[in-house]
């Protein structure tokens, strides 16, 4: 699954992002709006990441949201 699926459907993605990075306010996480990048800053500001960090907990988390995501299950 590309990023653009995650961007495009944020307000899916969102709860399994809040639910893997608890630190993030739903404030924060909504304020991400499904970009990479600022979900990325964020994860290096709240949990004390290196960009390469931040990155590979990005990355392993794209990849389960392919084996678990169904379409409109958070809504």
């Amino acid at each position: 699954m590309g990023w653009n699926a995650i961007e495009d459907q944020w307000d899916d993605y969102k709860w399994s992002a809040r639910q893997r990075w608890g630190e993030l306010t739903l404030a924060q996480i909504n304020a991400v709006a499904g970009r990479r990048n600022d979900l990325s800053m964020r994860l290096q500001a709240a949990y004390a990441l290196s960009p390469q960090q931040a990155e590979r907990q990005i990355a392993e988390w794209q990849a389960r949201q392919l084996m678990n995501f169904t379409p409109g299950a958070w809504n």
